[in-house]
């Protein structure tokens, strides 16, 4: 079918599960195997996997979106690619090249096509991650690596979508200290927004 039976409506921002995922693995040498199509899903991981011990990780966000004659469009994937490339040579992680990232989410995309949602419904939300996935005891490169794209239907961030919003300004818990890594898009990055989460949930 063109579109998955879903209750478009009550779309939000949160993970919905869709049909397939991209993987493609590579190994120290730099060199990434030819990567495929598979069942969304669980991925195995080594509990000494670099990404779980050391952070080892970056992570992208784009979105696709469907226009009134049925198409589906993508706006500057490649600037999406040259960021994960600087971000992975900051952390000294071997990145896909351009070409492979925007393949790789061309696929995914269209193999999850029927889950881009409606014109003016929401948008398919489209992750690539970057992990160290080798496992490994010590601060160094992994000596292996996983490109994973996978793509969610959302809506709205806020509720409310483009109302006015309220806005907390944090001044006692920093995401990116000078000199560390604020301007690329690694995993710790993220990992104290829970905390300011709470604060705003107590407001």
């Amino acid at each position: 079918p063109d579109l998955v039976d879903f209750d478009w409506e009550t779309l939000g921002f949160q993970l919905v599960p869709t049909d397939f995922m991209y993987i493609m693995k590579c190994s120290s040498d730099g060199v990434f195997t030819k990567g495929e199509l598979v069942p969304y899903g669980p991925i195995e991981l080594n509990p000494a996997a670099a990404v779980l011990n050391y952070g080892q990780g970056l992570l992208e966000g784009l979105r696709a979106h469907r226009k009134e004659d049925g198409s589906v469009v993508v706006f500057r994937p490649k600037e999406n690619a040259l960021r994960m490339r600087i971000g992975a040579d900051r952390l000294c992680m071997p990145a896909p090249s351009v070409e492979q990232f925007l393949s790789a989410v061309k696929q995914t995309i269209l193999a999850n096509k029927r889950w881009v949602p409606p014109t003016g419904k929401g948008s398919l939300y489209i992750r690539p991650l970057l992990i160290g996935s080798g496992a490994m005891l010590g601060v160094a490169p992994a000596p292996e690596y996983t490109f994973v794209v996978y793509v969610c239907p959302v809506g709205h961030y806020f509720k409310d979508g483009l109302s006015p919003i309220s806005l907390l300004t944090e001044e006692e818990y920093h995401r990116a200290a000078p000199g560390g890594t604020g301007d690329i898009k690694t995993i710790g990055n993220y990992a104290s927004l829970p905390s300011t989460c709470m604060l705003l949930l107590c407001c």
